[in-house]
């Protein structure tokens, strides 16, 4: 059972005009554990950008790429941090249910196959005749089909392992499996902090290898945005200007995430942040719009990417998957 952390910010309501203005409860549900890419949120807090917004926030580590859907869409959280292709299959299954996407975060995908070159593993054909380790609720996992699909390999020639997030890494150091589905940032730190020497990782970037998908964004609760649409303008203000400040000084929002996990390894987690960084989150399309937008063409080849592996029982819809219409302004957006 993994640890839970909860960080907390607290500002006292503003008084405008001789107007007292109550603060608005925005529960926030991470993906995964307080590790380097969250830094910024906390970052963010300890900046006082959610509380410039008058939002009171409040962030919980999640469990996998698909754990806060249900939280967000159930109205436990409001908002969430989540993969939109694991969105898009929920909302599919579950018509109606009143969560979207409405800033995308990881433009390019960190949906990776991570294995050891000493156990054969370098590229996507190598995979055929080994043992994958996949967590069922890892979002890369859920991307691997069309992965193979894209590389010419047949699933019935790889072994798949199901195995636990703490046991995937560790499963994979020990040599017990040839590789594993994940985040390229967790996975590839998560072994040099285990002792596998870093040129004996390969590291098979889907995105690299013909998957187009979009991945992580942050998710609304659509029934409160629509209630509360300022408060969800400014908390994606907040957002941009918390990964904007941890690009400035990635030291200041390590050591807001390490004051929320004191276990961490500071160094560690600078480096999973800064991959996170280069290779996810500001892309040449960040750079030139901003954080937070998607190209339209681009989702809708994501949407007949998906189709090639999943069977829809409803006509795809990308309105129902992403929404700009809370977004700020591109100006706020910029993150350099």
């Amino acid at each position: 059972m993994y640890q839970r952390f909860i960080a907390t910010a607290f500002a006292a309501a503003c008084t405008v005009a001789g107007t007292a203005h109550a603060q608005t409860d925005m529960p926030f549900a991470l993906d995964w554990k307080f590790e380097g890419p969250a830094a910024p949120y906390f970052l963010a807090l300890d900046n006082g950008l959610f509380a410039d917004q008058e939002l009171t926030v409040e962030i919980s580590e999640g469990a996998g790429s698909l754990d806060a859907i249900p939280k967000v869409a159930t109205g436990a959280y409001p908002v969430g941090f989540a993969d939109i292709n694991s969105l898009m299959r929920f909302l599919d299954q579950n018509p109606g249910a009143p969560v979207t996407a409405i800033m995308m975060i990881y433009d390019k995908p960190p949906f990776a196959v991570v294995g050891r070159k000493s156990l054969g593993v370098e590229t996507p054909a190598d995979l055929a005749g080994k043992v994958l380790g996949a967590p069922p609720p890892d979002g890369a996992w859920a991307q691997f089909p069309i992965f193979a699909a894209e590389n010419d390999l047949s699933m019935e020639d790889i072994t798949v392992e199901p195995v636990g997030f703490p046991t995937r890494e560790p499963m994979l150091a020990e040599g017990q499996v040839a590789s594993v589905t994940g985040f390229s940032f967790s996975s590839t730190l998560n072994l040099k902090r285990l002792g596998v020497e870093e040129d004996d990782i390969s590291v098979l970037l889907m995105a690299d290898h013909g998957v187009e998908l979009y991945g992580n964004a942050i998710i609304v609760n659509t029934d409160f945005a629509g209630e509360n649409p300022e408060a969800v303008t400014g908390f994606l203000t907040a957002i941009a200007g918390g990964w904007k400040a941890a690009m400035e000084d990635p030291e200041a929002a390590i050591e807001a995430l390490i004051e929320r996990n004191p276990a961490a390894n500071a160094e560690l987690e600078k480096e999973r942040l800064q991959m996170a960084i280069d290779d996810n989150v500001y892309t040449d399309f960040v750079a030139e719009n901003g954080l937070g937008g998607i190209d339209d063409d681009r989702m809708t080849a994501a949407i007949e990417q998906t189709k090639s592996v999943y069977e829809f029982q409803n006509e795809p819809d990308a309105s129902l998957y992403f929404s700009s219409e809370y977004l700020p302004d591109a100006d706020a957006r910029m993150l350099k």
